[in-house]
């Protein structure tokens, strides 16, 4: 067995890699690591279980409270919410345990499993290694210690939980958005809801797409990774600026009023600024990933904001800022953690912020956005390679090079294995974007010789 758990918890399809089997069997091993760790230690368990609004979360959720359940955990089931809400109420609940069953931005039939420990921060790479070690230890026909009469867990629905995270999410503005027209694209996911009822408290005009999960349709031609929609939905209807999220909508993504997207690392930017105006971006530094545009690392220089960079995923980014006691972080993809408000990424709360910044200022998100250049950039996704090559290969490393050496200093070469899909990712930046497409097919290419 492979290691399960990716960047991002474990994705999988659904009834196929992602089995309910599977769902239950680290539910279990995970109530039992942090019972050992001294977690439950002096009180009966707890834990908060949410989903997005994939059909498979119906099974996958009921697998997932019998799991905890039968290992003795009190369960409070807060239905369809947002990943970072399922986060932020295990920690504003006092709960032992969260977790989340959503694949994010991928496609309907995948799924996933993500676990949160007490406080609502993800867990510690070593724990879900013990987690996957249990998990396969008692696969193979350990017996678990079961408890039995009042010792097992009770489980019961937390509908008032969504109010509660609306609430948290209205509170946190530094101003209200009155006078501003927003078009939201809910990517039929878990913040279909959330979403919309946070920005109208808040004072906005909001016209909402993307808005009627069935089950089925989450992610389907709409959301964060597909932004047409909401490009025109902006220009028709003459709104200040428009917000994507994902399906678990942990990310976003924004478009100004002229239809323009606006990605991870100039929403990172803008919000740096306004952070630091207020004296709250502490140690005047931002955390980004590798992946970001060199364009956000110039600005920030010029700007007089250090950027500290980690490996790719959210996740990393919240340990640097954990460490540190940096307030802001985030990706180009979207996930962006402001962390006095947030435990992990909060699209929700990252629109909430940035139209906050636009009504604050009365200048356009374009205008605001402009304080970073982005430099030509060309991502590539390689699948069906042995992604985990990547860095031992001598004819890749020679290929990588050869890049380098093209594009001097005007540019940057990245290659990495996917967290959470089998593939490579080939990034490269210039400033001329048709060097960029010609250096990045190339490399993808070397990709497929040396790791297919």
């Amino acid at each position: 067995m492979g290691r399960l758990f990716g960047t991002d918890g474990v994705r999988g399809v659904a009834n196929a890699d992602l089995t309910a089997e599977l769902a239950l069997g680290l539910s279990v091993a995970a109530a039992h690591v942090l019972a050992e760790a001294g977690t439950f230690e002096g009180h009966r368990p707890t834990a908060v279980v949410g989903r997005d609004p994939r059909a498979s979360g119906e099974f996958l959720e009921a697998a997932v409270v019998a799991g905890l359940a039968s290992a003795g955990v009190d369960v409070l089931r807060v239905g369809v919410l947002p990943t970072p809400a399922v986060a932020h109420l295990t920690g504003a609940l006092g709960a032992d345990l969260g977790v989340m069953l959503s694949a994010s931005h991928n496609a309907m039939p995948d799924n996933g499993i993500k676990f949160f420990a007490r406080g609502g921060h993800k867990l510690a790479d070593e724990l879900e290694d013990r987690i996957e070690s249990v998990y396969a230890e008692h696969r193979t026909g350990a017996p678990w210690d079961r408890p039995t009469g009042a010792g097992v867990g009770r489980v019961r629905d937390y509908l008032e939980g969504t109010e509660q995270y609306i609430a948290h999410l209205v509170g946190a503005l530094p101003n209200r958005l009155d006078g501003l027209k927003i078009v939201l694209d809910e990517a039929h996911g878990a913040a279909a809801r959330v979403s919309p009822e946070a920005f109208t408290r808040a004072g906005a005009e909001v016209v909402t797409i993307g808005a009627a999960p069935d089950g089925l349709n989450i992610n389907d031609g709409c959301g964060s990774t597909h932004l047409d929609l909401l490009k025109t939905a902006v220009v028709e209807h003459g709104a200040h600026l428009g917000i994507a999220h994902d399906g678990d909508a942990d990310r976003c993504l924004a478009v100004d009023h002229t239809g323009e997207e606006v990605d991870g690392d100039q929403i990172l930017a803008v919000l740096a600024l306004a952070l630091r105006e207020r004296s709250a971006l502490r140690s005047d530094t931002v955390v980004a990933t590798v992946m970001s545009n060199l364009g956000f690392k110039l600005a920030m220089e010029r700007e007089g904001i250090h950027l500290v960079q980690t490996a790719v995923g959210d996740r990393y980014v919240l340990e640097e800022m954990k460490e540190h006691g940096y307030a802001l972080g985030g990706e180009q993809s979207g996930h962006v953690i402001v962390l006095d408000h947030a435990t992990t990424g909060d699209g929700t709360l990252t629109g909430l912020l940035l139209a906050a910044r636009v009504a604050q200022t009365g200048r356009t998100l374009r205008e605001l956005a402009s304080v970073m250049a982005r430099l030509p950039q060309v991502l590539v996704n390689v699948p069906d390679v042995d992604k985990g090559r990547v860095s031992t290969s001598a004819e890749l490393a020679t290929a990588v090079s050869e890049a380098e050496r093209e594009l001097g200093g005007t540019g940057r070469v990245l290659l990495r294995p996917s967290g959470t899909e089998p593939l490579v990712r080939v990034m490269v930046e210039a400033a001329d974007i048709e060097q960029a497409r010609a250096v990045a097919g190339r490399l993808a290419d070397a990709v497929k010789s040396a790791l297919g």
